[in-house]
């Protein structure tokens, strides 16, 4: 097997209660052609110094500090300390399985080129898993274990964060890192959709993924929803809008407004449909709401569904298969 260096970056901010764990579970990898370009985005506890010692003793750790703020910025200065022909990230609360490297490399030998290696995750937490993080593992495992992860990117991030490696003119070519655009990670995601990078199918669970109340996925403003929707309807209108098709947007809920007024702002004509009795008949932004049944008499119709109902949405996405609609091409799930 050829051994190429792995460049690992990770971002960090006070997680000293994790960060020993992590660096732990990388000196223990089973690939060892690695180096770690690992940043301080000004840490005020004792994880700064943590990091130093464990670089003090392994010469492929080096230890860098934020000239700037943020996740951003601090992947902007790993990336450009580092010199591996393979890249992949880490966040600084995780924990490698111990044959992560080693899988990841394989893959993207195996495929080449324009493809991204990907590994399923395990959350885990000391007091519990909550339903919403099992239910992303196992929606965003299945996905990962038939590459088809691009298929329902509008969901959600289809790519896990922590859990991808690619080659470094392919990071280049998508402009990695470099838009200050959050959320950086789904951003990314949008980047290697759009380059056509092609996802290679994994069934091995690579990575676990630690969840606490105070991780910054939970707390910091630029992973808002609201952010989460800006995101999706500007790569939507520039990768998959079909302008000889009739816009519609499903949902009369707080997406499904957001979404309406944005179109509206952009001065995109769009069909406005929704299942609340109380909403039908309404003249909201200057857009009549009509209901389902109305999408059968709309010529060529490709839809934004914001509806956020799991039930809901599998009566809906039972319905397009009926009219013999097709993912993407047709229809996106928003929620």
């Amino acid at each position: 097997m050829q051994t190429p260096l792995v460049s690992i970056l990770i971002p960090f901010k006070n997680t000293e209660n994790f960060i020993t764990n992590c660096l732990t579970s990388i000196i223990q990898q089973s690939y060892t052609h690695w180096e770690l370009l690992i940043v301080d985005d000004h840490s005020t506890d004792g994880s700064f110094q943590i990091v130093e010692q464990f670089a003090s003793k392994d010469h492929r750790i080096k230890l860098l500090k934020n000239d700037g703020q943020g996740i951003i910025d601090a992947l902007r200065l790993a990336f450009q300390h580092s010199t591996g022909e393979l890249v992949t990230r880490m966040d600084s609360d995780d924990i490698m399985r111990p044959n992560k490297i080693e899988v990841l490399v394989h893959q993207l030998l195996t495929y080449g080129k324009k493809h991204v290696a990907l590994g399923q995750v395990h959350y885990f937490a000391e007091d519990g898993i909550k339903a919403g993080y099992k239910s992303y593992e196992t929606w965003l495992n299945a996905l990962t274990e038939k590459g088809t992860n691009y298929s329902e990117i509008y969901k959600e991030c289809v790519i896990p964060s922590p859990c991808w490696m690619i080659h470094r003119e392919d990071l280049i070519a998508c402009d990695g890192f470099n838009p200050n655009r959050y959320p950086e990670d789904y951003d990314l995601a949008f980047r290697f959709y759009k380059h056509d990078f092609k996802c290679i199918p994994c069934d091995v669970v690579l990575h676990e993924w630690r969840d606490y109340s105070y991780r910054t996925s939970r707390t910091h403003v630029h992973y808002a929803e609201n952010h989460f929707i800006d995101l999706k309807l500007n790569y939507f209108l520039e990768l998959d809008y079909n302008h000889n098709k009739t816009l519609v947007v499903w949902g009369a809920g707080k997406k499904g407004k957001t979404i309406a007024k944005a179109l509206t702002t952009l001065n995109i004509p769009f069909e406005w449909i929704c299942d609340n009795p109380k909403k039908i008949g309404k003249d909201i932004y200057g857009t009549l709401l009509k209901p389902f049944k109305a999408l059968e008499t709309i010529k060529s119709p490709q839809s934004i569904i914001t509806v956020a109902n799991k039930t809901e949405q599998k009566v809906i996405l039972e319905y397009m298969n009926s009219l013999k609609l097709k993912a993407i091409e047709d229809y996106v799930f928003f929620c």
